[in-house]
């Protein structure tokens, strides 16, 4: 399992995450700020446990973010 942790706060909208993994991430309608899809939030921090199938394409999300605001956590 994997936690992803998104400071979506500092988010500035760039879509790299949703281009690297558009069914985990969105960008929204109301602030151009990008989405994790189905996770839950904390004091400006998103957070969700998936499988580790997912791991690749998350990792590819977070190097490419260029404000650093993702965190993968392996559990």
């Amino acid at each position: 399992m994997i936690r992803i942790i998104q400071h979506r706060v500092k988010c500035i909208g760039c879509n790299a995450c949703v281009e690297a993994a558009d069914y985990r991430w969105r960008i929204s309608r109301k602030d151009g700020k990008c989405t994790l899809v189905g996770a839950t939030e904390k004091r400006g921090f998103h957070t969700i446990i998936v499988d580790d199938h997912e791991l690749e394409d998350i990792v590819l999300a977070k190097t490419n973010c260029p404000v650093n605001i993702i965190t993968i956590v392996k559990m």
